[in-house]
């Protein structure tokens, strides 16, 4: 129920709109109730509905009095049309009074309190104003309307503002699916640290996982309570599929692993349909409108987001996969050979698969601060390649050493997903540094021609709270060959998820030991690393490929998801 004291707008266009009264040169002083205390004040409460013309009128008049008069003092409430009735039963009822138009006016004494005494409508209002100050309107009909219809526009403005304000007082609702992952317990620190979202916005975070591992979520959220954090408004847990991303502005989904026992690499990809679908309906049932979905993980990144996309098209532009961790270690690797800090390299490109067949991208990688003959301001850069003059390093080791991470997903173990699950929503939030180039799963419009309807991972800038592909970088081509390398498992994966597809076909590059070459220009340096991974990685490490004939794979990974698929077909 609306407060029945809420102050009432003011008027845009009041001071210019003319004031019609008959009254004497100077209101006439009505005798005041004199107590020992001194005199009291009359305070007259004014409501009425926002588009009513008489309320508008006596609006007029209780103004004039109040600039006239020193004892006299008026506060204005108006109501929406749809709510005035409903309002003012509750009103009456709360005060025994019996009183069905509009303005409803009533009189209280400023140093007693208690309830007021009922005066009545306009035209008791303006009787009042003629016996006690000899003051009278004559406001014309057509001026009482205009103010009015000025009344309601500005009723509707300020609830406007209220619920903006009102947004900003509500905390952010941020939903992590499959919490009781490794990764969970390392990002919930970094949520609640208010380096993320901002110091001015408080979280409420939602935990969600099948009702086997609720009594380890229970424990997560009693540590993210004894952290203590100023900016965390609630933390909770989730085992019902049915209330899952109720209104969430944040989705960050986590691995998933299965108790199912998977005999082919087939199965494993079409295993992650019924999860996505699910996950899928629900934020489009219950998610906030704006809701933002981030795919983080080491198995089948791309696959998961472009079928959260696929189920979830109304906010499929809003869904992205993580790739700053195959980021992270890139450059990790570059600062260890160049004896520096990994912060000090920007600009790496991550293109394509997140977790599988991707190329990490040098061409406009960059070192600040280092240390060398050359040396310059805090901003002053070097190019990666015009440092590194082991090129057998760079073809050899650097790609043996991503190739064999992500084929294992040890660089995107708990600590580092969370931090880069963290960053990514950071910059989608508050915008990435300028001039950075930051990687990013993203659906394809053909950009860079990546083919269309695969989510890919390619150079991106945030601002303004969305993201865009840096599709203006230049000497960033990528050959035919390489582009088909890339492309070929992402494609074949989503057909093999959907049916469309029985057999998954790696592609097998004819020189595969010198793909990186393809992209090499021996005068620049620029180089294109292939971070090649054979079928078999896509599997899962906990689950792997075997002939029917032998016993199969359990993948535990310590918790059970597949509950919740099964919860899916039972919907």
């Amino acid at each position: 129920m609306v407060d029945p004291y809420s102050p009432a707008p003011a008027p845009r266009s009041r001071a210019s709109a003319p004031l019609s009264l008959s009254a004497p040169a100077r209101p006439r002083r009505p005798r005041c109730l004199e107590t020992g205390r001194g005199v009291l004040m009359a305070k007259f409460v004014l409501a009425g509905r926002a588009d009513c013309p008489y309320y508008a009128k006596a609006e007029l008049l209780a103004d004039y009095l109040q600039k006239n008069l020193p004892d006299f003092r008026i506060h204005k409430i108006t109501q929406h049309p749809h709510v005035w009735e409903e309002w003012l039963e509750h009103l009456c009822e709360k005060n025994k009074w019996s009183h069905t138009t509009s303005p409803i006016i009533w009189r209280e004494l400023l140093d007693r309190g208690g309830k007021g005494m009922l005066l009545g409508g306009y035209n008791e209002f303006l009787e009042h104003a003629q016996l006690y100050y000899s003051v009278t309107s004559s406001m014309t009909t057509e001026l009482m309307k205009m103010i009015a219809q000025e009344n309601l526009e500005t009723h509707v403005e300020k609830e406007l503002e209220g619920e903006s304000l009102k947004g900003l007082l509500s905390p952010l609702q941020v939903w992590i699916t499959s919490a009781s992952a490794p990764a969970c317990y390392n990002l919930i620190p970094i949520l609640t640290s208010g380096e993320v979202f901002g110091t001015q916005t408080e979280l409420s975070i939602v935990l969600f996982d099948s009702k086997d591992a609720e009594e380890k979520l229970h424990i997560l959220a009693s540590e993210t309570h004894d952290l203590v954090s100023p900016f965390l408004r609630s933390i909770s847990v989730c085992t019902r599929v049915q209330e899952a991303f109720r209104q969430a502005h944040v989705v960050i989904v986590l691995d998933d692993s299965t108790d199912k026992e998977v005999y082919a690499l087939e199965e494993c990809i079409r295993s992650r349909v019924p999860l996505c679908r699910l996950y899928g309906y629900l934020i489009e049932k219950n998610a906030h409108d704006s809701v933002r979905v981030i795919v983080g993980g080491k198995t089948f990144v791309n696959l998961k987001t472009v079928l959260l996309m696929r189920y979830a098209p109304s906010i499929a532009h809003n869904i992205v996969a993580v790739a700053l961790g195959v980021e992270g270690q890139a450059r990790a690797a570059l600062a260890r050979k160049l004896r520096t800090t990994p912060a000090s390299i920007k600009d790496v490109i991550i293109w394509g698969n997140i977790s599988g067949n991707n190329y990490v991208d040098l061409r406009k990688a960059k070192v600040y601060r280092y240390e060398s003959a050359i040396w310059g301001p805090p901003y002053f850069s070097r190019p990666i390649l015009s440092l590194i003059f082991d090129s057998e390093w760079v073809n050899g080791e650097f790609v043996t050493t991503l190739r064999k991470l992500t084929a294992t997903g040890q660089q995107l173990r708990g600590m580092l997903t969370a931090h880069s699950i963290a960053t990514t929503l950071k910059y989608w939030y508050h915008g990435s540094p300028p001039g950075e180039i930051v990687s990013l799963g993203v659906l394809s419009e053909g950009q860079f021609g990546v083919p269309e309807g695969i989510v890919f991972s390619m150079p991106v800038k945030f601002e303004n709270g969305t993201w865009k592909v840096l599709t203006d970088l230049k000497d960033v081509e990528i050959s035919e060959k390489v582009m088909t390398r890339m492309t070929s498992d992402l494609i074949q994966e989503k057909l093999v998820a959907l049916g469309d597809l029985i057999n998954f076909q790696p592609y097998q590059s004819e020189h595969q030991d010198s793909v990186s070459s393809d992209l090499i220009q021996d005068e620049e340096k620029d180089v294109v690393m292939s971070n090649d991974v054979d079928s078999s990685d896509l599997i899962p490490q906990t689950i792997s490929e075997k002939p029917r004939s032998q016993e199969p794979t359990n993948d535990s990974e310590g918790k059970s998801v597949e509950q919740q698929q099964i919860t899916l077909d039972q919907l």
